[in-house]
């Protein structure tokens, strides 16, 4: 890990878990510092022909998608890829389950960042009836042996948990169904999801006691503070994956020499309107 990602002392109120709300000029502060950090991560990856697997699971309006911006702002999308599905198609519904996820697996060099994933079946799946109880038993038995052979091709497998309190995410909920800019992620299946709170949570302890491994283990956030959640986050990633910053060679841009070249009159091309 580069030194430069060491917390210093003067961090320490970060940690408190005493203290309100994260300042935001310190959030910020701070995020920049990690997301440099995360450059020079994504460096080694592809220098070193790394694949990276990193999943993030939890309840609706649990922060996961604030978390996976954050992480991949500064990043390369050629090499840091988002992966967000959405329903199966009638043909990846007979398929083998986990066939849709393979496809999206890392090649050398990359990291995939997975906006909920297979564990789709151990939750909304299960308790909304979409899948048939020997296919969620299944799935359950099946999943920690398919973590491993990916494990055991060298993927880096990293498996977050987003915890919020159902006050948190109630107050989640309201904020979306008022905000134009966010109504667009509020769906009925949200509804649906408070209303089976305890299902959920019941589907959730069933699932770690299968798939928290040794091997592969479940780590949790604590979300109910956005802020805090992704530097968290962030930072406990960077320490589970050893690397060193990339030397680059110094670039000198060189000058553009225009002779041989007579542009076009700009009245033959269209522009936008200057609005502002």
């Amino acid at each position: 890990m580069s030194k430069s990602h060491k917390r210093k002392k003067s961090d320490e109120s970060l940690s408190n878990p005493k203290s309100t709300r994260l300042n935001k000029k310190i959030y910020f502060k701070e995020l920049e510092r990690l997301q440099l950090e995360l450059v020079k991560l994504h460096e080694w990856v592809k220098a070193r022909d790394l694949r990276v697997v990193v999943i993030f699971e939890g309840r609706d309006a649990a922060g996961k998608g604030g978390v996976i911006k954050r992480i991949n702002q500064r990043l390369n999308p050629r090499i840091c890829k988002v992966v967000a599905l959405g329903v199966p198609t009638e043909r990846e519904k007979k398929q083998w389950y986990f066939q849709r996820y393979v496809a999206h697996l890392p090649a050398a060099g990359e990291i995939v960042l997975l906006d909920r994933s297979w564990y789709n079946r151990a939750g909304v799946e299960h308790v909304m009836g979409f899948c048939t109880d020997d296919e969620y038993w299944d799935f359950l038995r099946s999943c920690p042996r398919f973590e491993e052979i990916l494990i055991h091709s060298g993927i880096i497998l990293i498996k977050y948990w987003f915890s919020v309190s159902d006050e948190e995410q109630e107050n989640r909920f309201r904020e979306r169904i008022e905000d134009p800019l966010k109504r667009w992620k509020f769906s009925p299946m949200d509804l649906e999801s408070r209303s089976k709170w305890i299902e959920y949570s019941k589907a959730k302890d069933e699932m770690f006691s299968y798939t928290d491994t040794k091997t592969c283990p479940w780590y949790v956030v604590n979300a109910d503070d956005k802020r805090k959640a992704r530097l968290n986050t962030i930072h406990h990633l960077l320490s589970l994956i050893p690397y060193k910053e990339i030397k680059h060679k110094k670039i000198d841009l060189p000058s553009i020499s225009m002779e041989g070249y007579v542009r076009t009159p700009i009245s033959d091309q269209t522009f936008i309107p200057e609005v502002y």
